[in-house]
């Protein structure tokens, strides 16, 4: 890339006017090239001098060291993809101490480059990856089951286990043992595989390997390559070539195999598959829990009419119709399977379903299936009361990824002093944007805590 086009398209970053081809490019280089750093940065801090600068701060939340009884009001806010809530009995709790919201909070920001787009009967070495999850730098194993890799440079890769490989950057990769598949389109052209015996440089489209200690393969499915031994001179393949190299490094021409390597076709049946006996076990377990007794409230979201804008509660034990919620703004959305309108998107402004649950309760469960994106509010709400009179609950996520749960202790007051406040650890991180997490608080007064899942 020349000095003048890597600087029209750092303009065009800037101005939002990229290309999204054009901006994997720029990606791409700007990991590999010290100078278009610095550039992007001078460029980057120039525009920020021409714009004014909004100073943000954070509100710091006293400790809270009384007790009190609540209970569930008679109207609730609900934002979730599957809420359940367990009544059980109890008396007092006591608050935990409480931990201060950073003044000056450091941004959370994503790491990697390359998202696990899908997998079908991974089992990894030491780590648990979900779908969608970013991929830690450093050598991954994966002990069996199959992989799909998308880098940010557009490519993507499938990989057998087992396998030992690690994502260098959005144009290399490295791949120790294992069997791999990449497809690399235009823009990423020049994306490079090492491997003990040499370097595959990609010069478009497809191309496969099959490394192990006894043995080695390269199968050049469409396209060129340039493939680069050890102390030998680089070779220029094309479709239908393949090499084969043992331990003493001396390479056989063999003819290249499609069928020896999962590609993307194959990864989409073998999930469809994979997606349809979990979602079964699922299913199965998911109306055993709906003829649990000690079950007051449960929406599992897909089952009603796509048309409805009614929610129907399936708590065997409560079976009255009051308990059915109201969609308010919420658009049906594919679930954790891709089912479709088998979820609720609660991104439109105003989305919720409302709800009455009525009674006293002293100890209660929130569970609830949900994919966030983005946290851009200080308190991003779960279930919450329409006010916070006495006894009421709020489930929320904070900006920073905690787990927020509190119950109004006493009247008067109207600051956060008059209520038992619960945060959790940091359980939600960039990384997981756009991945489904399963999140479940419970209330224990017998046991005078509230524990956060």
């Amino acid at each position: 890339m020349t000095p003048r086009e890597r600087g029209a398209l750092l303009d065009a970053l800037l101005e939002d006017a990229i290309s999204e081809a054009d901006f994997l490019r720029l990606e791409a280089e700007l990991h590999v090239d010290a100078g278009a750093r610095k550039e992007y940065y001078d460029r980057l801090a120039l525009s920020a001098a021409l714009e004014s600068e909004a100073v943000a701060t954070a509100r710091t939340f006293p400790s809270l060291p009384d007790s009190g009884r609540w209970r569930v009001p008679v109207l609730v806010r609900l934002a979730a993809a599957l809420v359940l809530l367990l009544g059980v009995g109890a008396l007092f709790l006591k608050s935990r101490p409480q931990r201060e919201l950073a003044t000056d909070p450091e941004e959370p920001r994503a790491s990697g480059f390359a998202v696990l787009a899908s997998q079908a009967d991974a089992v990894w070495n030491d780590t648990s990856l979900a779908d969608g999850a970013l991929l830690p730098s450093g050598p991954l194993q994966l002990v069996s089951g199959l992989v799909q890799v998308e880098l940010f440079s557009g490519v993507t890769a499938v990989i057998e286990g087992a396998a030992t490989f690690e994502i260098v950057s959005p144009m290399e990769m490295i791949l120790t043992r294992g069997k791999l598949r990449a497809h690399v389109p235009e823009p990423a052209h020049g994306f490079r595989v090492q491997t003990a015996d040499g370097e595959i440089v990609d010069l478009g489209t497809e191309f496969a390997l099959d490394v192990s200690a006894a043995r080695s393969e390269m199968h050049v499915l469409d396209g060129e390559v340039e493939w680069h031994p050890r102390a030998k001179a680089m070779r220029r393949m094309e479709k239908g070539e393949a090499v084969r190299w043992g331990d003493a490094g001396v390479g056989a021409e063999i003819e290249a195999d499609p069928d020896g390597f999962v590609g993307v076709a194959e990864m989409g049946a073998s999930l469809a598959s994979s997606r349809k006996a979990r979602r079964a076990a699922w299913v199965e377990f998911s109306d055993t829990l709906a003829r649990d007794s000690r079950l007051i409230a449960y929406y599992r979201m897909g089952t009603s009419d796509s048309w409805s804008r009614r929610l129907v509660n399936e708590a065997a034990a409560t079976p009255d119709t009051a308990l059915d919620g109201a969609i308010v703004g919420a658009a049906r959305a594919a679930d954790r399977w891709g089912t479709p309108e088998g979820a609720l998107d609660f991104s439109p402004t105003g989305s919720r379903v409302r709800l009455t649950v009525p009674g006293d309760f002293r100890s209660i469960t929130l569970l609830a299936w949900v994919r966030v994106n983005s946290l851009d509010r200080l308190y991003n709400s779960l279930f919450l009361t329409d006010g916070h009179d006495l006894g009421e609950p709020h489930w929320q996520l904070m900006n920073d990824g905690r787990l927020f749960f509190a119950v109004k202790k006493r009247e008067g007051g109207g600051d956060l002093a008059d209520k038992h406040i619960f945060y959790s650890p940091v359980v939600w991180t960039p990384a997981l944007s756009g991945q489904w997490v399963m999140l479940a608080t419970v209330y224990d007064v017998e046991g005078r805590k509230v524990t956060h899942y």
